[in-house]
């Protein structure tokens, strides 16, 4: 359990009456209604508020149902299906709008000087709600202002709530401590004079999860009003037992801040954990430290070969073109030392070979072990949701998204080649700009809902030999420590402009395990990574 969530525990059993003990000696909630009734009645006599059509008494029946009586027409109507939860004797269910009253306010004209320059009134919008206390406002708007838009003071400890603005702003809330104005998308709940604001305000914090369930408007642009704020049920305790909720939960927050405090602290260092030891565990992997090796596996040398071979045969059916043949060998002499040989040439890359591999393993050059290896292309993009282009923001370290792609033009498919339509297992590399240079993922036919898809000119694909080498395998190498922490050493151009050129990528050093070996690897990471998680 985190913070929020302990907070909300200790909110849900506040407001149904299990956080503090109820007194026999404390006057009811009916007696407080009462007498909130006959002040309303009172104002609404001497014209200070205007008589609500609506109103209407909640009580409970002689056969345990709830009902609501209107007093205007005398109708009565069973109200058990919405009511959320039991309250303690002592206690009653009533509407906001039957025991507050309700404004909102609006905005005066931007462009006009009159209504800011010099104001000292204060003007609350939704972006100063802070869920909490609000102290003032980053807005201040002068008294022509409210004369000419007609705009009420709202006293100390009224209680506002955001109406409008999406499902991550309806709902939040404040309780003023000073007198302000509000404008069109704020509902404030006025004190009344017999309620607790303290304990409102602790109610529409509960509450504020629930106020999407009767939002009107779109998807995209939700909204609630003063009526669904008004017709919300409230669980009134007694006057005593608000105070002495309102107290306990004072005493409590101190606690439930550090608590909450402590559980970020807690999930920050178990992520760092988690971070390090995924790192370290990708590098025991990638060395061959993971997993024992096994005589029985074979070498990578006899890999290498059959993947020589299996290149030879593509070139002579055609679906491989001679450029693709290399015959680079690496190897360890005598000397320790490491020698790469093509042709006739020897060269020492020593210098090259980032950590020492199990004798079992070889290393090699990315090209000499996949068909393919090439930049997307630049796209001609569409309004058309056929053909998705993956670029730099589909592949993130959490996995590949097609939900992020743009998509090309349908009539210029015909301008790609075949060989540029992804394929299961291919690696997609971002290759350009600070920040996305060098993650990785892997595309999958399963996760892109769509015919085929092509990458852009960004992402740099890679698609191994996978009858010899698991998309898997490199991809654990290449999101490794080993090659991250110089990626950008590797790439060409200015700070903010780095770019891992094609060049670079075919000619990256990768260490080969035996076949067998690397699906061990592939299941002990996903082994590990699962009881970790767990």
């Amino acid at each position: 359990m985190n913070g929020k969530q302990l907070k909300n525990s200790i909110l849900q059993w506040a407001i149904q009456g299990k956080l503090v003990p109820q007194d026999p000696n404390d006057e009811p909630a009916s007696m407080l209604l009462e007498r909130i009734r006959k002040e309303k009645a009172k104002l609404v006599k001497e014209k200070k508020i205007k008589k609500d059509k609506n109103e209407s008494i909640i009580y409970r029946g002689d056969d345990n149902s709830y009902y609501e009586k209107f007093l205007a027409t005398g109708e009565v109507k069973c109200i058990d299906d919405e009511i959320p939860f039991e309250i303690p004797k002592g206690w009653e269910w009533e509407r906001i709008g039957n025991i507050f009253e309700t404004t909102s306010g609006s905005t005066p004209l931007s462009r006009n000087p009159d209504y800011y320059k010099n104001g000292n009134i204060n003007w609350v919008r939704t972006t100063d709600l802070n869920n909490g206390i609000l102290n003032r406002t980053e807005i201040q708007i002068t008294a022509k202002a409210t004369i000419d838009y007609n705009l009420s003071i709202l006293p100390q400890t009224s209680v506002c709530i955001a109406m409008y603005g999406g499902a991550g702003t309806i709902g939040k809330h404040c309780i003023l401590h000073f007198n302000t104005t509000i404008n069109q998308s704020v509902c404030a709940i006025q004190p009344n004079g017999f309620c607790n604001m303290d304990y409102i305000h602790t109610f529409i914090e509960y509450q504020r999860p629930f106020w999407m369930d009767f939002a009107a408007g779109s998807r995209k642009d939700p909204n609630i009003n003063q009526l669904i704020i008004k017709h919300c049920l409230l669980p009134i305790p007694p006057q005593e037992e608000q105070r002495r909720i309102v107290t306990k939960l004072n005493q409590l927050y101190p606690y439930i801040n550090q608590y909450g405090n402590s559980q970020n602290r807690l999930n920050q260092i178990n992520k760092e954990i988690w971070h390090n030891l995924k790192k370290s565990i990708l590098q025991e992997a990638i060395q061959g430290k993971l997993v024992p090796q096994i005589a029985e596996e074979g070498i990578a040398q006899d890999l290498l070969e059959q993947i020589r071979q299996e290149k030879q045969k593509l070139v002579k059916e055609g679906k491989l073109k001679k450029s693709a043949l290399t015959d680079s060998v690496i190897y360890k002499g005598d000397d320790n030392k490491y020698f790469e040989k093509i042709a006739n040439t020897k060269m020492d890359i020593t210098d090259e070979i980032p950590f020492e591999i199990p004798d079992s393993w070889s290393w090699v050059r990315l090209n000499d072990i996949c068909s393919y290896i090439q930049r997307g292309k630049s796209p001609k993009y569409s309004l058309i949701k056929k053909y998705p282009v993956v670029a730099q923001k589909c592949n993130q370290w959490s996995g590949f998204s097609i939900d992020k792609a743009q998509f090309i033009d349908p009539d210029t498919l015909s301008s790609y080649g075949e060989e540029r339509i992804l394929q299961d297992g291919d690696l997609m590399w971002n290759s350009t700009g600070l920040g996305t240079l060098g993650r990785m993922a892997i595309y999958w036919s399963s996760l892109n809902p769509y015919e085929l898809a092509v990458a852009d000119s960004h992402v740099t694909v890679i698609r191994a030999m996978k009858k010899f080498v698991m998309p898997q395998y490199l991809y654990y190498y290449f999101t490794s420590n080993t090659v991250q922490s110089v990626i950008e050493d590797k790439s060409d151009g200015s700070t903010k402009q780095k770019e891992l050129a094609t060049a670079t990528v075919k000619t990256y050093l990768v260490p080969i395990p035996p076949l067998m070996e690397q699906d061990r690897i592939i299941s002990k990471i996903k082994q590990l990574a699962s009881i970790m998680r767990g």
